[in-house]
């Protein structure tokens, strides 16, 4: 099996008032094509960098981050903003949807910033719509839905240009307990099609949906735990 994406003691440090802080201290972990998997740790750990890092919003200070074969590590910011486009979609937990758009149109944002958006592209944003439920809101805007429908629509989006891997931020941190168990049935029926994704999260029962587990602990990675089998329910905590 490839790999969709692959770190090697990966660092960052950031300088706070003159002070050096090592946010990342050398993570090395691959995620392989259709895997699906959690981040954790505790606030300090170092997983809001990883993440960032992850989706091309920053650079590391060293090591290696492949995404396929090429390795993104040491590319300049215009480079970044290219690969991040072309290859990872976001999915986040206050959904980022654009209110004045419909659903439709919302879905299709990522394909017209990459001057994609033809007829053929079209037809499979709503084919998107139609794979998360929404198949019947795409004149519908943002806020005519619910908070579970707009993390739909965020999904949708987030695999309009057929992204290496889904990078999903908190996607539940504001749903209830019933919703949650929808975004989250949306999640493993995309990853059983084949579709890698990587779900942050501090929630443990969420966390438990997953197939795979890396947690974070001081900028190190403290575990990195294959789930034999993921329940098929949530209880919130």
């Amino acid at each position: 099996m490839s790999y969709a994406l692959g770190v090697d003691n990966l660092r960052k440090d950031y300088v706070l008032k003159g002070e050096t802080v090592r946010a990342l201290r050398g993570v090395t972990f691959g995620v392989k094509n259709g895997e699906y998997m959690a981040i954790m740790g505790p606030s300090g750990s170092g997983k809001s960098t990883l993440l960032n890092l992850l989706g091309c919003l920053d650079r590391p200070t060293g090591g290696s981050y492949f995404l396929g074969d090429q390795n993104v590590a040491s590319l300049n910011d215009n480079q970044l903003s290219e690969v991040r486009a072309g290859n990872i979609g976001f999915v986040f937990q206050s959904y980022n949807l654009i209110p004045q758009l419909t659903v439709a149109e919302n879905i299709e944002v990522p394909l017209y910033y990459q001057g994609r958006l033809n007829a053929a592209n079209r037809r499979r944003c709503r084919q998107l719509a139609d794979m998360v439920g929404l198949g019947d809101r795409l004149k519908h805007r943002p806020t005519e839905l619910s908070g579970g429908q707009q993390q739909r629509v965020a999904i949708a989006r987030s695999l309009a240009n057929d992204p290496f891997f889904i990078l999903a931020d908190e996607p539940t941190g504001n749903l209830d307990s019933a919703t949650t168990q929808e975004i989250l049935e949306v999640f493993e029926r995309l990853n059983n099609q084949g579709k890698t994704i990587i779900l942050v999260t501090h929630e443990d029962h969420v966390a438990a949906r997953v197939k795979r587990v890396l947690r974070l602990s001081d900028g190190l990675i403290e575990s990195d735990v294959l789930q034999k089998q993921a329940p098929t329910s949530v209880t919130a905590e």
